[in-house]
């Protein structure tokens, strides 16, 4: 064989990435023009990123912090400075409104569209690159705000002939698992590697995500996951607020009552989720749309109250067209002169493609 045939590259993709042509983009393209035009009707105006930013403005806001780089790809600049692909759009929000607040219409309310990149293990629907869509109102605390984008999603997926039923959206509030936790006596310095084990709940089921939050769990394909290192007693009691076993309504309120026993954060928590479903209420937006659900914790750190998923009702996977919550504390983070609310919401574009060609 020659050397030149030797040396010829192959035809072959990156794993975790794909090509996509013809009718699949002609579908995407009405997808985002409809998402578009429901957004601007609610007054949200658009914003546009750069794929890079800079790696020490994303890693501690990821969740698989043992893969490699942190969960991104990055890359060091002629300057000595880490770059990585941005990871989500609400990291560059962040970025931007702390570098750009003095100038800011309060609230600042904005929708972004584009890829992100993730250096995660891919598998069967689970890609590294793909599309977002997001609307965030930064500059709110008023329950209000977590309300509208709520009422916005409805909007959209009704839309895009999503009918009540066909999808469903579940509300939670991460200051009562935080109360979950402090009446536990489990350490706040464990709190992130606990969300990302019950972020697994839907894939893992109970027993995988019980192994999670103890000493680890290894994979089908023979990886290690260290776990939380949690006390049977702390795992049963994460497991009870995630995964109830109560009959009705009342008797899961009660359970969560004493599951976070005194705790100021969890009565906070209860006190802004009554308060938002209120809103819904009186908006026409009712159980028909939006449900409680204490399973849903979304798996980024930066979360700070109110967090919600949206999935499709006649889906197997169950895996979330949208998720997002409130996030009172990242942009004081990342520069903000003090403690700016904001929350914001992300729509998986080929997860609800999918759902919209059922």
């Amino acid at each position: 064989m020659s050397k030149d045939k030797a040396s010829k590259p192959k035809a072959r993709l990156p794993r975790g990435f794909r090509d996509r042509c013809g009718a699949e983009l002609a579908a995407e393209r009405v997808l985002l023009e409809t998402i578009r035009r429901v957004y601007e009707s609610y007054g949200f105006e658009p914003l546009e990123t750069p794929a890079f930013e800079y790696t020490d403005a994303l890693g501690k806001f990821l969740p698989d912090v043992d893969r490699p780089n942190e969960g991104v790809f990055s890359l060091k600049d002629d300057d000595d400075q880490w770059m990585s692909l941005r990871y989500d759009l609400t990291a560059p929000l962040a970025r931007h409104v702390a570098a750009n607040f003095q100038n800011l219409a309060k609230p600042f309310r904005r929708y972004a569209v584009g890829t992100v990149w993730r250096n995660e293990k891919p598998g069967p629907g689970r890609f590294r690159e793909f599309t977002q869509f997001d609307a965030d109102t930064v500059g709110s605390a008023n329950p209000a705000a977590d309300a509208e984008l709520l009422m916005m999603l409805s909007d959209t997926l009704e839309a895009l002939d999503l009918k009540r039923g066909e999808y469903i959206v579940k509300l939670n509030n991460r200051k009562l698992l935080d109360g979950v936790l402090e009446a536990s006596g489990i350490d706040m310095s464990r709190r992130g590697i606990v969300l990302r084990a019950i972020d697994k709940l839907d894939r893992l089921g109970v027993e995988g995500v019980s192994t999670l939050l103890g000493a680890g769990r290894k994979d089908e394909s023979g990886d290690f996951t260290k776990g939380a290192g949690l006390t049977a007693d702390q795992a049963h009691r994460i497991l009870a607020f995630v995964a109830p076993d109560a009959k009705d309504e009342e008797e899961h309120l009660n359970q969560i009552a004493h599951l976070v026993q005194n705790s100021a954060t969890g009565a906070a928590g209860l006190n802004e989720l009554e308060q938002i479903v209120k809103i819904l209420s009186a908006c026409g937006y009712g159980p028909d749309r939006v449900l409680f659900d204490t399973g849903v914790v979304r798996g980024l750190d930066y979360y700070t109250g109110a967090v919600f998923e949206i999935r499709d009702a006649r889906a197997t996977d169950q895996r979330p067209i949208v998720g997002g919550g409130r996030y009172d504390r990242l942009l004081q983070t990342l520069g903000a002169p003090s403690p700016i609310p904001a929350v914001g919401c992300s729509i998986w574009i080929d997860r609800l493609a999918a759902s919209c060609a059922r």
